[in-house]
């Protein structure tokens, strides 16, 4: 019987490596997958338990549910496999350097890493960073926002560099060495060459040191090690190429001319990454030629991460946010075109400092009377303004949007000043002195 149990689960086990071996990349993604899952589901046990304890099955069923998707989607696809990618290409860059077989069927995990890389980045920064691409330093943005790491008049030449090396990689690994010239080859790692320093200085640039930021260095990692599995690859295959085809080998050696010296020198593969280092300097200035009569500027590779703010390699120092709470009338008195919201000073709200106009200053002076006299009616009105005030900021997308708001605001705001005038013996001096951190009581003593 345990004879029979045994012989099962060995064949479980050779079914299971079998299916590694054969879909290497669709089993790190299930794996991925399972272990997020199973991670966000320990974490919500406590949660399902209690459920069960209290005789809600079907809560548990929906809490379960909604873990497991979760874990799926968030700890899965965005946290674990990334890092199964990169044990992928540690394990490619030892296996596969010598072995063609593993070299090939790395490939996939190569692009998947160079894809998921580009997206999860962005996703990461447009998230936790609330970085907006299309800002440059002179902007001045609000609240959390952070100006783009890479300047925007420079974006269209570290495009060109990243497709040329993502063309390089490919033309390398798609074309067979028997058919490609050795200068070719060497070209062609000389884009992969260019495309690696890339991810680098971009790496350096958006690593501020938190945690997190760890999780955006793996895509210039990996990229280093699908470069350097590739270069030791093709060396090796074009060594036992040499071996296998004498008639080759005799014919380098034995060409004469001056460009037969250097075809020479290439024909050993001893030296191909001193070539392909050397020979992407040249590359990168033919790009920047060609860039060059498409507008681009001759320094546009180095301005592209100088001529930022708020990054590692920036220069520039951009203008302090403006923070307004969405919540309110500051969003019209921020967002609005200065001819019409009229904006005359900064102010203080909850410790951030707010741009603030006569409406809303009239608005707040307004509250404040009826705080001081109707305290019952002030917290009803209070609550009816934080219920339906913020869906209604949250749809103040433009300029123009605030103009309307504002307009539409306006007998609201004669209604407020007539009443401050009524109730109040220094309606102006109470108008003054909103958001400064300061109630009239503080000025006359009272």
């Amino acid at each position: 019987m345990d004879e029979n149990r045994e012989d099962g689960k060995n064949r479980k086990n050779g079914r299971m490596k079998r299916f590694i071996k054969k879909h290497p990349f669709t089993a790190a993604v299930l794996f991925s997958f399972g272990i997020g899952a199973l991670a966000a589901l320990l974490l919500q046990a406590g949660m399902v338990g209690m459920y069960i304890v209290t005789g809600n099955p079907l809560d548990a069923i929906s809490e379960l549910f909604g873990a497991a998707l979760s874990g799926l989607v968030i700890y899965g696809g965005f946290m674990i496999f990334p890092l199964v990618l990169t044990g992928a290409e540690i394990y490619l860059l030892i296996k596969g350097r010598k072995n063609h077989e593993i070299h090939r069927r790395g490939m996939i995990f190569d692009m998947a890493g160079i894809v998921l890389g580009v997206l999860y980045s962005l996703i990461y920064l447009s998230l936790f960073r609330e970085v907006i691409f299309e800002a440059d330093w002179q902007r001045q943005l609000v609240n959390g926002q952070t100006h783009t790491p890479v300047y925007t008049g420079a974006q269209a030449t570290v495009i060109v560099i990243a497709v040329v090396a993502a063309a390089g990689y490919l033309a390398v690994n798609c074309i067979p060495l028997a058919k490609m010239p050795p200068l070719a080859l060497v070209l062609g790692l000389a884009a992969m060459y260019l495309g690696a320093a890339e991810t680098v200085v971009w790496g350096i640039q958006v690593f501020l040191g938190e945690v997190s930021d760890v999780l955006l260095l793996l895509f210039p990692f990996n990229c280093l090690l699908l470069t350097a599995r590739t270069v030791g690859h093709k060396m090796w295959e074009w060594e036992q190429l040499m071996e296998d085809d004498e008639s080759r080998r005799r014919r380098y050696e034995e060409e004469g001319g001056i460009l037969s010296v250097c075809n020479r020198f290439l024909a050993r593969s001893k030296y191909w990454p001193l070539a392909a280092f050397l020979l992407m300097w040249p590359l990168l200035g033919i790009l920047i030629g060609v860039l060059l009569l498409f507008g681009q500027q001759p320094d546009a590779v180095i301005r592209a991460f100088t001529e930022t703010s708020d990054w590692n390699l920036s220069r520039r120092v951009a203008p302090q946010n403006i923070y307004y709470d969405e919540h309110y009338l500051c969003t019209v008195a921020a967002g609005g075109h200065k001819k019409i919201v009229k904006p005359e000073r900064l102010g203080v709200r909850h410790g951030h400092q707010v741009i603030v106009n006569r409406q809303l200053c009239v608005a707040n002076a307004f509250e404040q009377i009826l705080e001081e006299r109707t305290p019952r009616f002030h917290r009803r009105v209070r609550h009816f303004y934080d219920t339906y005030g913020f869906p209604v900021a949250k749809l103040i997308h433009s300029k123009y949007t605030a103009d309307l708001v504002y307009f539409l605001m306006k007998p609201l705001e004669w209604i407020f000043l007539a009443v401050l005038y009524l109730a109040d013996v220094n309606p102006e001096n109470r108008i003054a002195v909103q958001y400064t951190g300061k109630r009239l009581e503080d000025f006359i003593g009272a």
